[in-house]
């Protein structure tokens, strides 16, 4: 089939690879170039630097917004059957929804209607999910609130952070998506309506977001980090000695049983690590990144900083 793939994201990379092996693919569209790194160099999407190594000639399109006048025209003209969206970070508008005969289909790393928006793998570890997988839909106007053709399941793992998470996910997107096709070309696609009562929403992640509050029950900060792992990185502040402040990314912690003690504050300070108090709880800190410099072990930011029980985080 003659297929149009909208996409940002490196999630959707393995499905533009397979549709680049195994359909028409007859243009890709994706967001601008944007700065980034310290010098904010612009850095094109995961999306267009895999269009360059499939060098196929491939016409690819970056317009701020798919709203933009030129889009519709441009779309027209590659004559779509079906148009496949995955990450994509914009909001298609009607018209172009209504241009492929066949079908617009969106991929959602969530199993619908839980976990619609913009962060459904990093809201599935954060919650506790035991279980997440990949929706394929058909694109409806609303935010992921389309009919769906089939779903794919996963079993999360132990410690699976948003960066696993996101690998297998991934993979089983473009497996999802060769089903969906070939059940689109058999025209026995089922249309499974949602239930909307069900649904819930995510957003983007916010600097605020990735605070800890360490008000809350430990395990439920432990899923948190996981969450936001390998980036932006859940972060919280400590009050050193000497009166300043200093920011810490928090890479990883694990649970422990010593629960008594002021939320935020040092329980022990060791070889071991950082024991902090929780609302519940507590959490030994694993590793940490302070402001400026690298990934450390909390056991040696201990070595290079005068700390005492009771300080306070956050």
């Amino acid at each position: 089939m003659r297929i149009l793939f909208a996409g940002t994201g490196d999630i959707g990379v393995p499905t533009l690879r397979f549709l680049a092996e195994n359909h028409e693919l007859v243009g890709i569209l994706t967001q601008p170039d944007r700065p980034a790194g310290r010098h904010r160099h612009l850095k094109p999407p995961a999306i267009k630097e895999e269009a360059g190594r499939i060098a196929r000639g491939i016409p690819l399109f970056q317009p701020e917004s798919p709203r933009l006048p030129e889009v519709l025209p441009w779309i027209q003209a590659l004559k779509p059957e079906v148009m496949v969206t995955m990450a994509y970070g914009r909001i298609l508008p009607r018209e172009i929804l209504e241009l492929p005969p066949i079908a617009c289909l969106n991929i959602h790393a969530s199993l619908l209607p839980r976990h619609r928006g913009a962060s459904p793998i990093q809201s599935s570890i954060a919650c506790g999910d035991e279980e997440s997988g990949v929706s394929v839909m058909f694109m409806a106007e609303g935010l992921d609130t389309g009919d769906v053709l089939l779903e794919r399941r996963l079993w999360l793992l132990r410690r699976e952070t948003a960066g696993s998470l996101s690998l297998r996910l991934a993979n089983l997107a473009a497996l999802s998506l060769r089903d969906a096709l070939g059940l689109l070309q058999l025209g026995t696609a089922p249309r499974i309506p949602q239930d909307h009562a069900l649904a819930t929403v995510c957003g983007k992640i916010t600097r605020e977001h990735c605070r800890l509050d360490w008000r809350l029950p430990a395990r439920a900060l432990e899923q948190k980090i996981r969450s936001l792992q390998p980036r932006p990185a859940a972060f919280t502040t400590l009050q050193l000695s000497s009166g300043a402040n200093v920011v810490l990314k928090v890479h990883s912690a694990i649970l422990a049983t010593r629960s008594s003690g002021v939320p935020g504050s040092l329980l022990r300070v060791d070889d071991r690590g950082l024991l902090v108090a929780c609302g519940e709880g507590s959490l030994l800190l694993g590793n940490i990144q302070p402001e400026g410099k690298g990934i450390m072990h909390s056991s040696a930011f201990i070595r290079g900083h005068a700390l005492e029980i009771g300080s306070h985080l956050g």
